[in-house]
């Protein structure tokens, strides 16, 4: 069956088969561009929100009348990271109910609410803790936006070009991390630390933006849609737990650093809420940037090696970080924590490129045996996305994770960075280990991929790297 394209009566373009190559070139290459770029901007947009306090922090102190300790903020950007976490995997499942285009929509004007009120309580002296985590629990919602546009994007692009889209698009959406720190810079260096409010109030009219553009440029695929049970025979495949593993390395760090950059700044070094400011954006500006890079390369090299290339990479950047603490350099501390940004974004990439490939791999393998090709691969896709899910959730706990080791350290008897970063290298050296015997290591027995260069059979679309 060839792809159609056609709109169903309930706004549902049915017959979408990206793979039919005349289909794609006539149809679907300009129909999926323009969701991904709309997605894009929606996710964009729902990835600031969420990640807004990582700089309102920044702006608390005594003299605007909001004296929180070093403990409460960090406290503070765990709860939005938690939320973000939790809701990633029903995010994921609703988009295949209700559409790209639908739940892109009231993703983005769920949000009004809760950054409306954040931009009236942050500017009122005297609002007690609890308020702000309640709000931060809300805001915590543009977190799974993250999942569900990777879900539909995965539905609208070929297996061939994905680790470009999936990579584009998961890019864009962290560099939200950026762009409002970049702004919450701006305020302070134009208005100074006394207007928090102003960096909340700017998202307002982009969220509403961001509904409209959705509303009136996306499009519901049928392609999307999850059979029934598609998430419980994710949950029990193995693969999906490893992928998950590592995305915990990767995207955890990378979301959990950029929430508590600032604020380990201000702990370590004493910076002043512009000196924080002014270099926290650049790391996540970075990452953002190379999570495409990180998809081309593993569309070309392989996922498996440039993620185990990645942590490789990042376990040397925490052990310079390590050296730059103990000499309080801050040139060498902030460099070390760029590395790990641009690393960490890559390895977003490169990770998230195995999960179709592991599948599209096992579909060739039963087709070899005998098995129905179209039936392996459509199953292969299905399990794509509720994997694409599943990991995103796992993986963005890894940020509440660092920020509550980033809040232990500094609370307990060391009162620094060290113990911290010794955990996280310890996990680094764990997924890089886990990448090589899983995804590396030659396989004899059939389960799973074998090494990059094994010989495959073809399969009928595509030849893809693990």
């Amino acid at each position: 069956m060839t792809g159609t394209g056609r709109a169903s009566r309930k706004g549902w373009i049915e017959g979408w088969d990206p793979e039919d190559e005349d289909f794609w070139e006539r149809t679907g290459r300009r129909v999926a561009r323009r969701n991904l770029a709309v997605s894009l901007l929606a996710e964009h947009i729902g990835f600031s929100v969420w990640s807004m306090w990582s700089v309102l922090v920044l702006f608390m102190s005594p003299e605007i009348g909001l004296g929180f300790t070093a403990g409460e903020k960090f406290l503070l950007v765990v709860v939005p990271t938690l939320v973000g976490a939790a809701l990633r995997l029903p995010y994921s499942a609703a988009v295949t109910r209700f559409g790209g285009r639908g739940w892109t929509v009231f993703a983005s004007l769920v949000l009004l609410v809760p950054a409306a009120l954040t931009a009236y309580f942050v500017g009122r002296p005297g609002t007690p803790l609890w308020v702000f985590l309640l709000l931060g629990a809300a805001t915590g919602a543009g977190g799974g936006n993250f999942a569900s546009s990777m879900t539909n994007i995965t539905g609208f692009f070929p297996r061939r070009h994905q680790g470009w889209a999936l990579g584009l698009n998961a890019g864009g959406g962290n560099l939200g991390v950026a762009t409002v720190q970049l702004a919450g810079l701006l305020v302070i260096a134009t208005a100074g630390p006394a207007h928090p409010a102003y960096v909340v109030a700017a998202y307002l009219p982009l969220l509403v933006l961001a509904a409209v553009l959705a509303a009136l440029f996306m499009d519901n695929i049928d392609a999307v849609r999850a059979e029934p049970g598609a998430q419980r025979e994710a949950v029990r495949d193995g693969h999906t737990w490893v992928v998950s593993l590592l995305y915990v390395g990767t995207f955890g760090s990378f979301i959990g650093y950029g929430f508590a950059f600032g604020l380990v700044l201000q702990s370590e070094f004493g910076s002043t809420p512009l000196e924080a400011a002014g270099y926290t954006f650049l790391g996540p500006l970075l990452g953002s940037l190379s999570r495409p890079l990180g998809g081309r390369l593993a569309d070309r090299w392989g996922g498996a090696r440039v993620t185990l290339w990645t942590f490789a990479g990042m376990a040397a950047g925490t052990g310079g970080l390590l050296y730059a603490a103990s000499r309080q350099s801050l040139p060498l501390f902030v460099a070390g924590f760029t590395v790990l940004f641009l690393l960490s974004g890559a390895g977003n990439g490169s990770t998230y490129k195995l999960i179709p490939v592991v599948f599209a791999d096992r579909a060739r393998r039963e087709v070899t045996s005998g098995g129905d090709a179209r039936a392996a691969f459509a199953r292969a896709r299905r399990l794509s996305g509720a994997v694409i899910g599943i990991a995103g959730a796992v993986g963005a706990f890894g940020g509440v994770a660092i920020n509550l080791a980033f809040r232990a350290s500094y609370g307990g008897v060391f009162g620094g960075i060290a113990p911290a970063l010794l955990c996280f290298l310890g996990y680094y050296a764990v997924c890089m280990a886990l990448t090589w015997a899983v995804y590396l290591r030659r396989r004899d027995t059939g389960t799973g991929p074998g090494r990059e260069d094994a010989p495959l059979p073809a399969a009928p679309e595509e030849t893809a790297r693990v």
